[in-house]
């Protein structure tokens, strides 16, 4: 069938979604680990994260705190990761790039997962050949194993994708429209596990009695409409198969950017604390630049670690710029003075992080006789952030680096485990001896 079916009678959904994507990643670049149990844990070796199929069969819980399970992990022989990234963001883009030619339309939904749009060919309709087609070819190409769900809406989509992964004999692929009686697999999907279903709203439905896709699919909309409005009619007429959330093939602009990490040792002085705050800010910057944006107000925050055994400590400060900017110099000269305020002696912080607010668009107009420097300035100073994000993107993030960032930084974020970034680096190829 191949690459996105002209033939079509009715459009169909699908959802592309990476199985265990962070582990699998892992399994890319280091096919010793492949059939092994492997784990990928949170930043600073916190908490587990992500599981391969083998250490989902031994019992490993995702959330559950590495120092809490080390010996256990040891004992089984279980592979452990720190998170590395670099090397997912790079796996998700060239696993997007490789799904484009075979939608319409793509909608990139998150790191691994995306939502495409294509014609159901003639005939029963059915794409699940099509669907097993794709994963083999995403397999070779890049060695990532995906589950694909299909169906007339979102929603279907999304708990087709869930039944592919889940029901043994489907391969990786279901096509919920394809088959004449959904009923029986919407029965088999608690309410809580329908996308779009929040906390308080699965709790309503379980108190009248409703606890399976299939059951809110059939309730009266007069009653749904009067809870949740026109958000839960959606909801219900994409579980009766009629789309009515469209693709989001542009992504929206963002309100807000936000980098923040917890440290891997306490910060307990003021100039560790302003190196801190300038690598985050400056890794915000090259975000705000890379969405082409400007920020018009920048909000520093730290916190300390309520189990320290001192009082909890947390605060945050803001200041709004004269004039919106993406420039790495201009942000860190507003921020900076902030850690001042922010920081206390004896209060050992745990976290801090950096949240740019009011932002617009690099294309909204700025009358030059606001500008902070001459124009023809303001065009170099453009020139040299372009470049820096150039370097740190060609030769790795923080090969070119802001002095106020610092140099010895052991409060770093912890990542012993982290794997290479082969995909990126070109020091880190695996080489290959005869």
């Amino acid at each position: 069938m191949g690459p996105c079916p002209l033939a079509s009678r009715h459009p169909a959904i699908v959802l592309i979604d990476g199985n265990n994507f962070y582990a699998s990643c892992e399994a890319v670049m280091d096919p010793a680990v492949l059939g092994r149990p492997l784990v990928v844990l949170s930043n600073n070796d916190g908490c587990i994260v992500s599981r391969s199929a083998e250490a989902r069969a031994l019992g490993i819980r995702m959330g559950q705190p590495y120092f809490q399970v080390r010996r256990d992990l040891e004992r089984q022989g279980v592979v452990v990761r720190s998170s590395n990234y670099t090397l997912y963001a790079d796996m998700s883009q060239r696993l997007m790039a490789t799904l484009e030619p075979w939608v319409e339309a793509l909608e990139i939904y998150s790191i691994d997962e995306a939502f495409g749009r294509l014609g159901r060919p003639a005939g029963n309709g059915d794409l699940s050949d099509w669907g097993q087609q794709l994963r083999h070819h995403v397999l070779c190409q890049l060695g990532l194993p995906v589950a694909v769900g299909i169906g007339p809406s979102k929603v279907l989509a999304k708990l087709a994708n869930r039944v592919a992964k889940t029901t043994p004999g489907r391969n990786g692929v279901f096509d919920i429209g394809s088959i004449p009686d959904p009923d029986p697999y919407l029965e088999a999907i608690a309410v809580e596990e329908v996308w779009g279903i929040g906390r308080q709203l699965s709790r309503w439905c379980r108190l009248r009695g409703i606890s399976h896709a299939r059951a809110l699919r059939d309730m009266p909309t007069g009653e749904l409409r009067r809870r949740c409005g026109v958000v839960g009619v959606r909801l219900q007429q994409e579980l009766r198969g009629h789309a009515c959330l469209p693709l989001e093939l542009v992504p929206a602009a963002k309100r807000e950017t936000c980098v923040s990490r917890s440290f891997s040792q306490p910060i307990t002085t003021q100039g560790a604390l302003k190196e801190a705050i300038a690598t985050y800010l400056s890794r915000a910057a090259e975000k705000l630049r890379r969405q082409r944006q400007r920020a018009g107000a920048i909000t520093v925050f730290v916190r300390s670690s309520p189990f320290n055994g001192t009082s909890f400590y947390s605060n945050s400060a803001t200041v709004t710029l004269p004039l919106a900017s993406n420039d790495t110099a201009v942000l860190l000269a507003a921020a900076l003075p902030l850690v001042t305020q922010l920081f206390r002696p004896h209060k050992p912080l745990q976290k801090a992080g950096v949240l740019l607010q009011a932002l617009q668009s690099t294309t909204t107009l700025q009358h030059h006789l606001l500008l902070p420097l001459p124009e023809e300035q303001q065009h170099r100073r453009e020139a040299l952030m372009a470049a820096i994000d150039a370097l740190n993107r060609r030769y790795g993030s923080g090969t070119v680096q802001w002095a106020a960032a610092g140099l010895h930084t052991p409060w770093r974020m912890r990542r012993s485990r982290l794997s290479r970034s082969a995909t990126t680096q070109l020091d880190a190829i695996p080489l290959v001896q005869a």
